[in-house]
């Protein structure tokens, strides 16, 4: 128990560091970016922990769950772009969306790894739905960009989730819901990998909660990195269709690890090499003669 409760303790400050010594501000894509390190080193450094405490065996199991969760978190990413851009979320707003839409998901997979992954099981129908919602959703973006000129209030999405909290429900809370929603829809995926490798439900959670921490940073360099390339857009919603196809043939395909972290990394690097490439060739035309 002792362990558990380390670690939580440990979660929980991390992230209040993350929602008031950082502030509300947006920050800089190389804060971001150096803040995203920080986390990773220390989520590996977590192993370095339970080498001491526990022996090599234990350490060796948090640290490929821990890749895993981490790769499989990438996902979530794009996800979250999309409900911040659909609920029209302002900036200074979606760090402090994130840290307790992140809070609510890890205490709802602590619930569903104790419990068993038969809980999971429960929410299962559902992700036909969510897969299809984000077919859509790629669809539109790719179309017509992320979605802010959407308004959150004419959405099925709000008037649904007004049905089931009918008062004081503003697009930001509507967001922080639909965060730790989508992040516990996703662990259908991501808690059966680990288990695969450990059953030791406290290295589970930890290989869960230390790659979580790292969500809010890695969600600003990915913002950034929106706001900078033109047809990132177009990447996001291949990536979009991508998380959709998984999500729908969840029980007929189960894609390894490496080729999903390839086909986001790939994406990602493709939309941005096209959108350097449409900047310098602007550019040079823009050039006089």
């Amino acid at each position: 128990m002792l362990p558990w409760i380390a670690v939580i303790a440990f979660v929980a400050a991390a992230l209040l560091v993350d929602l008031r010594v950082a502030g509300r501000r947006t920050p800089s894509l190389r804060s971001a970016a150096a803040w995203s390190v920080a986390w990773i080193v220390i989520g590996v450094a977590f192993a370095g922990v339970l080498l001491v405490l526990d022996g090599g065996q234990a350490a060796s199991e948090y640290l490929a769950g821990f890749a895993v969760e981490k790769s499989l978190s990438l996902d979530n990413l794009f996800v979250f772009a999309v409900l911040f851009g659909f609920f029209a979320v302002p900036a200074d707003e979606r760090r402090r969306v994130l840290v307790y839409g992140i809070a609510g998901a890890i205490a709802l997979r602590a619930l569903f790894i104790v419990v068993g992954v038969t809980a999971l099981e429960a929410f299962h129908p559902t992700t036909y739905v969510l897969g299809a919602l984000l077919g859509l959703t790629a669809w539109k973006i790719a179309r017509g960009g992320t979605g802010d000129h959407i308004d959150p209030e004419k959405t099925l999405a709000m008037r649904a989730l007004r049905r089931v909290f009918p008062r004081g429900l503003t697009p930001v809370r509507a967001a922080m819901v639909m965060v730790a929603a989508f992040d516990v829809m996703f662990a259908i995926d991501s808690i059966p990998a680990v288990l695969a490798i450990t059953r030791d439900g406290f290295l589970v959670f930890a290989a869960n909660a230390f790659s979580l921490l790292g969500m809010v940073s890695l969600f600003f360099v990915l913002d950034g990195l929106l706001g900078r390339f033109r047809f990132l857009h177009l990447g996001l919603a291949a990536i979009l269709a991508y998380v959709a196809a998984k999500l729908l043939l969840v029980d007929v395909w189960h894609p390894p690890t490496g080729l999903s972290l390839a086909v986001v990394l790939g994406l990602i690097g493709a939309a941005a090499l096209a959108s350097v490439v449409a900047e310098r060739r602007d550019a040079g035309r823009a050039q006089p003669s």
